[in-house]
């Protein structure tokens, strides 16, 4: 073989090598929920963030990141704007000191500080809501298990109220059905505090939040009231059934209109 020819095979070689080696690396880059991930499982994301908080806009793109590449499967993104941080320069107009007592609780049961951005899983794990790594293994672990009880909803809206229709099935013995009234998205230009002068995009934000004492009812309505300008468009209900105790989260659905 001529050296022409040698060499036009190493190239040849050389570049099929090359193309393997960027085919596995992007196979490896998807995150957990672009997978096919085989499974009964769901996974609530509840991220606790402010726009007051320099270390939080690389966490609320992430978790846009993620309800974006969900599509169809069982992953709830909830992004909770905590009001602790008002007081030191810019106050955040999505804070809502509930939100806050709720971090608090779960800081209570998982025995972790309370911090900005704080994710959690399920009501079962925390860390930092902008490690990718940690966040893709807690979506993909929740994935693959096995609930412990199903939830429906289905909603009718009438004169700023909404009337719920739940309807559980399995270990649902003194849970709480917690509902979220959620704003899919939203843009705002900060002017004072550690995040002057940036333009955050919100994705996910929490503006509602109602909880229930089901005790052992299987079936029934709740009813709540949602803003003038709610849309099924721009806007979504996330209900949650969860153990007041443990604060463990066992089933969660979307409602349906």
């Amino acid at each position: 073989m001529k050296t022409t020819q040698i060499s036009i095979v190493a190239a040849l070689v050389v570049l099929l090598l090359f193309s393997a080696v960027l085919a596995s690396r992007s196979i490896a880059s998807k995150s957990s929920t672009e997978r096919n991930i085989k499974g009964d499982g769901f996974a609530v994301l509840e991220l606790f963030t402010s726009e007051g908080c320099s270390s939080c806009p690389p966490a609320d793109e992430l978790l846009a990141k993620i309800q974006k590449e969900a599509g169809n499967r069982p992953v709830y993104v909830l992004t909770y704007h905590v009001d602790y941080w008002d007081r030191l320069g810019w106050k955040d107009a999505f804070s809502n000191s509930d939100y806050s007592k709720r971090q608090y609780q779960y800081a209570s049961k998982l025995g972790a500080q309370v911090y900005t951005p704080q994710l959690v899983v399920n009501g079962k794990t925390e860390f930092v809501g902008s490690n990718e790594s940690a966040t893709d293994y807690a979506i993909n672990s929740a994935l693959k298990g096995t609930p412990e009880a199903t939830l429906s909803l289905h909603g009718k809206i009438q004169s700023g109220k909404m009337a719920l229709n739940y309807q559980l099935n399995g270990n649902s013995d003194n849970a709480e059905l917690v509902i979220a009234v959620v704003q899919k998205e939203a843009i705002t230009k900060v002017k004072r505090g550690e995040n002057e002068g940036r333009t955050l995009a919100h994705a996910q934000i929490v503006r509602q939040l109602y909880s229930f004492n089901l005790e052992k009812a299987e079936k029934g309505e709740v009813n709540i009231s949602v803003s003038e300008d709610f849309n099924p468009n721009g806007w979504e209900v996330i209900g949650l059934l969860q153990h007041p105790k443990t604060r463990a989260i066992t089933a969660a659905t979307k409602v349906v209109f």
